[in-house]
């Protein structure tokens, strides 16, 4: 089996990230002294991205790509992205529960800045390697390397974003209008990620109607959809009139990590983002609609 090498600014930048997540995982597991799940999450991010991009270098280290049963046009750019979604939010979440207004010992707060450090440099590297990977105008290429292949791993990121901060503890249960939000975000969520699937196992000519049309009846449902929730979250949220509440309390000054207020806005927020990503996935897919009619 031969090796092939070549060298290119995608494989250095690869390389990049691979070394940064690397390090990142290695030093908060050996000793930031990271505890519950927050922290456990953190180095999941790492490590994913990580073992996810050595894959991807052996694969086409050993010219594998016309044997992995995924489309190999789809499947490194669609990694890339998720991974620098993930080193981002890791980039996030970790000083937040795990630096800020921490005392202790010095030596640990030193290992959690390192990893912190490592891991926005891991963040920056995978957007670099989308940036470089995706479609350029003219060019061929397949679907996920494209604007709205894109957008929708975005889509989906924001919505298990939202799924951690809705479930703990349970934001959705006090009324039905924010019950349907949540099915809102499992309707979209679930049909994005089967588009996504969809492209990377190379089945969307199994459908039986056309593909870009599908998209864009598609794109449409989820802006109708995401428009509501964006208006209903927020009014049974913090509509006093609604069982809501406007100020914040002031534990959550104090609290460690994200209390349940701020946990609200941040859905409410990651509703509204969600609604811009699909009103531009709508108009990128109503355009690729015109394009092939």
């Amino acid at each position: 089996m031969a090796i092939v090498v070549q060298s290119s600014p995608l494989l250095w930048t690869r390389l990049a990230a691979m070394v940064f997540s690397c390090v990142a995982f290695s030093v908060a597991v050996h000793g930031a002294r990271v505890f519950h799940g927050t922290g456990d999450w953190c180095i999941f991010c790492w490590a994913f991205s990580f073992a996810g991009t050595l894959l991807v270098l052996l694969v086409e280290l050993f010219g594998l790509q016309t044997r992995a049963p995924v489309s190999w046009k789809n499947f490194p750019i669609t990694f890339a992205c998720y991974a620098a979604l993930l080193c981002l939010s890791a980039s996030i979440i970790f000083p937040l529960y795990f630096l800020k207004g921490s005392g202790g010992q010095s030596e640990i707060r030193d290992y959690r800045i390192v990893a912190t450090v490592f891991s926005c440099l891991a963040t920056i590297a995978y957007m670099s390697e989308v940036s470089i990977s995706k479609a350029r105008p003219g060019e061929v290429a397949g679907y996920m390397a494209t604007a709205p292949g894109l957008l929708k791993v975005c889509e989906t990121f924001v919505a298990c974003i939202i799924f951690v901060f809705i479930s703990d503890p349970v934001l959705y249960d006090r009324h039905h209008a924010l019950k349907y939000c949540m099915s809102v975000y499992c309707i979209c969520f679930i049909l994005s990620a089967a588009i996504i699937l969809l492209c990377i196992g190379e089945c969307t000519g199994c459908l039986p109607f056309p593909f870009a049309r599908f998209l864009s009846a598609y794109a449409l449902l989820a802006v109708v959809l995401y428009l509501s929730a964006t208006i209903i979250w927020p009014i049974f949220n913090f509509d006093p009139n609604n069982g809501g509440s406007k100020q914040r309390p002031y534990n959550c000054s104090s609290a460690i990590g994200v209390c349940t207020w701020d946990k609200c806005l941040t859905v409410a927020v990651l509703t509204a983002l969600n609604f811009i990503l699909y009103l531009v996935d709508l108009i990128y897919s109503t355009r690729l609609v015109f394009v092939s009619a």
